[in-house]
C-alpha cells in the first residue's frame, strides 16, 4: 500500500470513531462507558438490564478511575465518562480546548465509608483523626496513640490503605477530610480498586482504609463518622440520601456536550424509577426517591 492510500485509510479509521449512533454496525449501537472504580460494578448493572430494554444497544462497561474515564471523554474514545467527583478546572479547561462542553448527570449518591478490621475495637472516628491519620504532617502513626489496641496488630503501625491517584475517591476523600491544601502522608499502600481495599484491610489487622460503602463487606468494619456538629454518624444508602453523613458524596456521568439519540435514551432510562432502583439495589442512593415495590 502507498503512503497516499494509507494516509486515506487512517482518515477514515479516525472519522468513523466510536460506534455511538443509530445505524452502527449491524444496525445496533455500541455506548462506549468507562470511569470511575466506584460506579463500575452499577454501571455493568445498568448495561445488563438494557439490553432487555432496548436489544438495538449494547453498553461496553470498563472501570480504570474516574480521571481515566474523563481523558477518555475528552479525547472522543467514550461517549459517557462515570467519575465519583467532579471535573476538575483543568479538564473542563482542555475539554474546552479540544471544542467541548462537558455536561454533568449527577446518577446517585454515595457513602464513602472508612474499613477496618473486625478485630480493631474502634466503633468511631473523627473527621479530625483521620485527616491526623492520613493527612501530610499528620501526628498520628501508630494505633496506641488514639488508646487502640488490636489483637494481631503486634507492630503497633497504623497501615494506611488509600487508592491511587486517578480515583474520585482518592480527590473527594482528599478534599472532603484533609482539605484542598492539605496532601496525603507518603507511604500509603494505593490500592487500583475498591474491592482490593477491602481485601487488603480484612487481611490486615493494623490497617484502616476508605472506598465506596457498595464495597463493603462483612469481613470488615465500618465506624461512624463524627462531624463537627459532635453526632456520630454511620455509613449508609439512607445516610447518603439526607445527606447526615460527613463523606456522602454524589456520583456523576459526563458526556461531551449534550447528548442525542440513543445516549441521551439510555441516560434518561438511568435516571428512571428502573434505573434508579438499580442503583439503590447496588447500595447507593438514587437521585431522587423512587417506585422500587
Amino acid at each position: 500500500m502507498n503512503k497516499t492510500w494509507a494516509l486515506v485509510v487512517l482518515i477514515a479509521v479516525v472519522a468513523c470513531g466510536p460506534r455511538n449512533q443509530d445505524g452502527g454496525s449491524g444496525g445496533r449501537t455500541v455506548i462506549q462507558n468507562k470511569g470511575s472504580d466506584t460506579l463500575v460494578n452499577v454501571a455493568q448493572a445498568w448495561a445488563e438490564q438494557y439490553k432487555e430494554i432496548n436489544p438495538n444497544v449494547a453498553v461496553a462497561v470498563t472501570g480504570g478511575g474516574s480521571g481515566t474515564g474523563i481523558s477518555a471523554m475528552i479525547n472522543g474514545t467514550v461517549d459517557i465518562a462515570n467519575a465519583s467527583r467532579k471535573m476538575k478546572d483543568k479538564e473542563i479547561e482542555l475539554a474546552q480546548s479540544h471544542g467541548i462542553e462537558p455536561v454533568k448527570w449527577t446518577v446517585g449518591y454515595d457513602a464513602l465509608a472508612v474499613f477496618v478490621h473486625p478485630d480493631n475495637p474502634a466503633d468511631s472516628f473523627a473527621l479530625e483523626q483521620l485527616a491526623e491519620i492520613y493527612g501530610e504532617g499528620g501526628e498520628v502513626d501508630t494505633w496506641d496513640q488514639l488508646e487502640i489496641e488490636i489483637p494481631g496488630c503486634d507492630s503497633n503501625e497504623i497501615v494506611r490503605v488509600s487508592r491511587q491517584n486517578n480515583s474520585g475517591t482518592y480527590v473527594y476523600f482528599k478534599e472532603t477530610v484533609l482539605g484542598k491544601r492539605r496532601d496525603y502522608k507518603l507511604g500509603s499502600r494505593d490500592m487500583h480498586g475498591s474491592k482490593d481495599v477491602v481485601d487488603l484491610v480484612h487481611n490486615t489487622p493494623c490497617a484502616i482504609g476508605y472506598s465506596g460503602l457498595a464495597y463493603a463487606t462483612h469481613e470488615v468494619k465500618m465506624p461512624c463518622i463524627e462531624a463537627n456538629a459532635g453526632e456520630c454518624i454511620a455509613p449508609s444508602v439512607e445516610t447518603a440520601i439526607d445527606r447526615t453523613y460527613p463523606i456522602a458524596r454524589p456520583l456523576f456521568m459526563y458526556t461531551a456536550g449534550q447528548p442525542t439519540g440513543a445516549i441521551k435514551d439510555y441516560l434518561d432510562w438511568i435516571l428512571s424509577d428502573e434505573g434508579q432502583c438499580i442503583i439503590q439495589s447496588k447500595g447507593y442512593a438514587p437521585v431522587q426517591p423512587a417506585d422500587c415495590g
